[in-house]
């Protein structure tokens, strides 16, 4: 050995020194591009129908599920539906966008959604307010209803065809 550090070690100790140099700015720069956290303040008053946590990771499921078991079965007024969603996160006690639950970065369910970027377009059919709200409200109730009418009539089409029951 020609000295306290083998030669072949040179290049790492150099790649690593420069690395070191350089990481505070590669972190500056890494958050100025970042989109910053959705800030969400809701009514605490009442509970939901389950933690933050658990929400933030299955809501989709749950809604997913009481659609089809409203849409096929007929059954309303479980637990989990979106209109007890909406009355909550979108209605006075919701924050900066009382009143909807889509229309800017500060309402409830946008907001999320666009930081997680992920499509929302359960507002298509749906009304973005509380059962209460003005302001076309219930033509969103309208186009849901027909909406649901079509694809529970095309799912007892198909459970026809095949010989059996609507699911």
């Amino acid at each position: 050995m020609s000295g306290i550090v083998p030669k072949r070690w040179l290049p790492a100790i150099a790649i690593a020194l420069f690395a070191a140099a350089l990481a505070p700015w590669a972190s500056a720069g890494d958050t100025a591009g970042r989109v910053a956290k959705p800030s969400i303040s809701v009514d605490r008053s009442t509970q939901c129908v389950d933690t933050p946590e658990v929400m933030r990771r299955t809501h989709m499921e749950m809604l997913k599920h009481q659609r089809d078991r409203t849409v096929r079965a007929g059954v309303r007024g479980e637990k989990v539906h979106l209109n007890g969603c909406i009355d909550c996160h979108a209605g006075p006690g919701a924050g900066a966008a009382a009143g909807s639950a889509v229309g800017s970065p500060q309402a409830f369910c946008e907001g999320c959604h666009r930081y997680a970027a992920v499509k929302l377009d359960c507002f298509e059919c749906h009304q973005s307010k509380p059962a209460g709200a003005k302001a076309g409200a219930r033509a969103g109730e309208k186009a849901a209803a027909s909406a649901h009418a079509f694809i529970a009539g095309a799912a007892g089409a198909r459970a026809a065809g095949a010989g059996g029951a609507p699911q």
